[in-house]
């Protein structure tokens, strides 16, 4: 099995908007198979990607949903 990062598509659909979008992320099949396994947590999974591809692979949710989701906030501190 290749130690090698490859195109992989996955698709997912948000837990926030219930939006299924389709992306391709960089990464290691063996990597994606352990983790959907549930034989790794995904952070131990997938260190390489940034955290906002891990937080799309675990939960659907892209970066302008939770800038949506937590908007209320921002204002407050203002």
């Amino acid at each position: 099995m290749s130690n090698e990062l490859t195109p992989v598509t996955l698709t997912r659909t948000s837990m926030y908007s219930d939006v299924t979008r389709t992306r391709t992320l960089n990464l290691r099949e063996s990597d994606l198979k352990a983790y959907e396994g549930g034989k790794v947590l995904l952070q131990d999974a997938f260190p390489y990607l940034p955290p906002s591809d891990r937080e799309w692979i675990k939960t659907g949710i892209t970066d302008e949903e939770w800038k949506a989701m937590f908007a209320h906030v921002e204002d407050e501190d203002a």
